[in-house]
């Protein structure tokens, strides 16, 4: 048991390492020398720093403190203890890596700032902790609130936006929502890549045909709903039984799979869906996380 459950450790550390060494990179390299802010507990801690001038490292580490015993006891507590030692390491890093300014060109920072920075977080998510405890936030407060997780962020991250254009002027902050921007969709590809999986709905009169292609040609498994179709304006009482077929696929597979079932039925009724995570069954082997 042990040694089945090494691997999955080190490659927990190796995301972990690497991601905070590209957030510190981000940090000192990009956001901190020209004042820009990103979203999240991160813009906060920035926020701070240059609002007192305060050193970054222990900012960091000292605004996720809070967030840490939140995830403890709404996500677990290893997952606190491993971000808790993410974040010293952060701090540490902050401090003792001597990373060097690249460039003061407000577009390149506010776009590779944010790209890095997302690296760093979607590798540390990939490796099971937070170095941005947003999320903890949001879900601590939509437990008391009636809003989703996703409001919850927007509206702190607008806060932030806003003090940080009271503060540093409105060019910087919108140049930070950039920055904002860009981290988030670059999180989101790291921790999806590009196997995102998705979840397809085949409504066809050649259901048959339909399953034999995607089980024996493409090597996708199947699940297949009893159904019925028809029910027309003109004709409501008109119906016919259909296999309902659903498969998951990665979205890389989407257009080869719509291709066959149109090639077997030009009407057939095809409908696609995200699935963030998907486990067994046939699938190919994705990245832990």
């Amino acid at each position: 048991m042990k040694n089945s459950l090494l691997p999955h450790w080190l490659s927990d550390t190796v995301y972990t390492l690497i991601g905070i060494l590209f957030c510190s990179f981000a940090l000192k390299s990009f956001l901190v020398p020209n004042n820009f802010f990103d979203g999240g507990v991160t813009g906060i801690s920035l926020l701070i720093h240059e609002t007192y001038h305060y050193n970054i490292a222990y900012v960091i580490v000292l605004v996720n403190i809070p967030f840490i015993f939140m995830g403890a006891y709404h996500v677990n507590k290893m997952f606190a203890i491993k971000t808790f030692i993410a974040v010293i390491l952060l701090g540490l890093a902050l401090l003792l890596i001597p990373f060097q300014p690249v460039t003061s060109d407000k577009l390149l920072v506010s776009i590779f700032g944010g790209v890095f920075m997302g690296i760093g977080v979607g590798l540390a998510m990939r490796g099971g902790c937070a170095l941005d405890g947003i999320e903890v936030l949001a879900l601590y407060t939509g437990k008391r609130i009636s809003f989703t997780i996703s409001e919850i962020i927007l509206g702190i991250n607008i806060v932030i936006f806003l003090i940080a254009g009271i503060k540093l002027g409105l060019p910087t902050a919108l140049y930070s929502i950039l920055t904002y921007y860009t981290a988030s969709r670059t999180i989101t590809f790291v921790i999806e890549g590009l196997e995102e999986y998705t979840g397809v709905t085949i409504i066809s009169a050649e259901s048959e045909a339909v399953k034999r292609e995607l089980v024996m040609n493409m090597g996708r498994g199947i699940t297949v709903y009893k159904g019925e179709r028809g029910f027309m304006k003109d004709s409501f009482d008109v119906s016919h039984p259909v296999d309902i077929i659903y498969t998951v696929v990665t979205r890389l597979e989407v257009r080869r799979l719509r291709n066959i079932v149109h090639e077997l039925d030009p009407k057939a009724f095809i409908f696609t869906g995200i699935i963030k995570e998907a486990a067994g069954g046939i699938l190919k082997r994705r990245a832990r996380h």
